[in-house]
């Protein structure tokens, strides 16, 4: 999956529809007749389907998924790169933020690749079980798309053939549920022909059976959610952990968490035992600049929220624990804080940590870089480290979430679950008898701390409904001072625009309430 599209790839993209006066077709490009002729050109069209996850409105671009964690109460985004600072402050429209804008395009861009492999693959003359596998991979990622958008927007134009504007430039936005509907569907026909692991290295990074699943548990946990599940169906929830438990239960995958935290998110560990799915990155030629946000423009800088949320290493709040020495604020603390952050006092790339060596806050982020406390001159603008979209940490904190809320009293699963995670951060299990209402906000504390600053806190903090308390206010540096005040409006900033210039191409397309 990390060739470099060369040649063939870009003919693909550049493929005409139609035929001149003299019904001939031309010889300097490929046609939509003349492209499905080689198994070489399928595994091309198939490669633009998986490079989209690259682009700026997906994983990739300017760093978008860290980006994101600065729409969060976790990290702020001082320059407004791409807008995220405006959905921060709840200040976006329709057409003041760019993420918003570039992530409507590079779905739709994905899909309609996705949906031009489905439909041609079949004319191509190759082993049944290889086209089978192909057009499998191409439903996960259409399935993948297509959630990011219900997720984001609501309903959206459900489109699943291919492209032409001249029967679906005016389509009108289907309801969330057809499009979490067709989702789901893809993503179980996907599974059932997806295999567990590939055999060929060169195979890293494509979509398999354990990913399908997953994703599929991350969509059910959604429509389980506070946000969408008005009526508190607790038979979604239950649908929700099955979907989880089906990825942890998987044979043959090898699933389990990296011993190291820190290391994890490092260049050399990409595509390890915890990687259910992500996206490769090769510098240069298909690089990100991961390194250079966490490093030198600090545009995804930390707040003190985040670094308070941490516990102590002896598993309690700062409050309750006689570890805590307000002098000393970061000693004894929760050691997934030091593996993913740096602060004023530490040591990092060889040198002491000063209040102003991160400027924006007092704090960076050092996960997902590859910078840290030894020594190191290099100032990388071009990072390779894979971004994961699904790891399997996340998948038993879904399950353990599911589980909980589907029951009426934790079950030992949950606490088996969660006390993994926290025994690979070298943190106490826990202990006692906990009720729902418990294990629901340790949980949630769980996914804050363990997946701080990979980009799922924002839609963590919708599902739940929490974002119009957690999201308004002051937020502050390293030594309480006030940056600024964000505001959320719960009868608008739950669900993004669609971007006027999609409305202004489509006059059908209803706008979101309040913009």
């Amino acid at each position: 999956m990390r060739q470099v599209l060369m040649a063939l790839m870009a003919t693909f993209l550049l493929m005409g529809c139609g035929n001149d006066i003299l019904d001939t077709n031309p010889t300097d490009r490929y046609t939509q007749e003349t492209f499905w002729s080689t198994p070489e050109n399928a595994s091309a069209a198939l490669i633009g389907c998986y490079s989209v996850l690259r682009n700026n409105g997906i994983y990739g671009g300017s760093a978008t998924p860290l980006l994101e964690e600065t729409a969060t109460p976790n990290a702020y985004n001082y320059d407004n790169t791409d807008g995220w600072n405006v959905i921060a402050a709840g200040t976006q429209t329709a057409t003041n933020s760019a993420i918003t804008s570039s992530r409507w395009n590079d779905c739709y861009r994905g899909i309609g690749r996705c949906n031009t492999l489905i439909s041609g693959i079949d004319k191509v003359s190759m082993p049944e079980t290889q086209k089978k596998r192909m057009k499998a991979e191409a439903l996960f990622l259409r399935a993948l798309y297509y959630s990011l958008l219900e997720m984001y927007y609501g309903g959206v134009p459900l489109i699943l053939t291919d492209p032409n504007p001249a029967t679906q430039a005016n389509l009108p936005r289907n309801t969330r549920a057809e499009i979490v509907q067709q989702v789901l569907k893809d993503l179980e026909e996907a599974a059932a022909v997806l295999p567990v692991t590939y055999a060929i290295k060169n195979d890293v990074g494509r979509a398999t059976k354990g990913a399908a699943l997953a994703l599929k548990a991350r969509v059910l946990l959604f429509e389980a959610s506070p946000l969408v599940n008005t009526a508190s169906d607790g038979a979604k929830w239950k649908q929700a952990a099955d979907a989880a438990k089906a990825v942890i239960d998987l044979p043959g995958t090898g699933y389990d968490l990296f011993p190291n935290y820190r290391t994890l998110f490092l260049p050399a560990n990409e595509n390890s035992q915890e990687c259910v799915f992500d996206v490769q990155f090769k510098a240069p030629e298909q690089s990100t600049i991961f390194d250079a946000v966490g490093q030198q423009t600090n545009t995804n800088a930390p707040l003190r929220s985040l670094v308070d949320a941490y516990l102590m290493k002896d598993g309690l709040p700062t409050d309750q624990s006689p570890l805590y020495n307000p002098a000393k604020p970061y000693l004894n603390r929760d050691p997934r804080l030091y593996q993913t952050t740096v602060f004023p006092g530490d040591t990092f790339r060889g040198a002491v940590v000063t209040p102003t060596r991160f400027a924006i806050t007092g704090y960076g982020l050092k996960k997902y870089t590859v910078y840290d406390k030894e020594p190191n001159s290099l100032n990388i603008t071009q990072s390779e480290t894979n971004y994961m979209v699904i790891r399997f940490a996340d998948v038993l904190l879904m399950y353990a979430e599911a589980q909980n809320e589907a029951l009426a009293t934790p079950d030992e699963s949950i606490y088996m679950a969660i006390n993994r995670i926290r025994r690979r951060a070298g943190m106490p299990d826990l202990k006692g008898t906990k009720t729902k209402v418990e294990m629901r906000e340790i949980i949630r504390r769980e996914r804050r701390i363990e997946l701080a600053g990979e980009g799922f806190y924002y839609t963590d903090i919708r599902r739940w409904k929490t974002a119009e308390q957690v999201l308004k206010g002051a937020i502050f540096t390293h030594d309480a001072k006030p940056i600024m005040t964000r505001t959320f409006n719960p009868t608008r900033d739950y669900w993004w625009p669609i971007p006027d210039t999609q409305r202004t191409l489509n006059p059908n397309l209803v706008q979101n309430d309040g913009y």
